[in-house]
């Protein structure tokens, strides 16, 4: 779980406007760093599936928002992906 402290500096750091909170590119970075704090529990409480469920919630609402992204602005989708280190999966069109 994230302190208010660590959600406010990923807010500030991705957010597109001065007040902006919601944004997917400010959604899917909180989510990143949630997944990533997951994982490392994960790894040293292999048997936790509470946790890994949790995990695997919130890894289909990330992908969500990417997808949602992706189809709105395809340049902030990309931009997103490669600040956060994340693989863009290629269009099968």
């Amino acid at each position: 779980m994230l302190s208010a402290k660590e959600k406010n500096a990923i807010i500030k750091k991705y957010q597109i406007h001065k007040d902006d909170t919601g944004s997917p590119e400010v959604q899917i970075a909180i989510l990143t760093k949630e997944i990533e704090q997951v994982s490392e529990h994960l790894k040293i409480h292999r048997k936790d599936n509470h946790s890994r469920r949790g995990l695997l919630k919130m890894v289909g609402n990330r992908r969500r928002l990417m997808r949602y992204l992706k189809n709105e602005d395809q340049k902030r989708y990309e931009k997103i992906a490669d600040k956060l280190k994340l693989k863009i999966a290629e269009s099968a069109d």
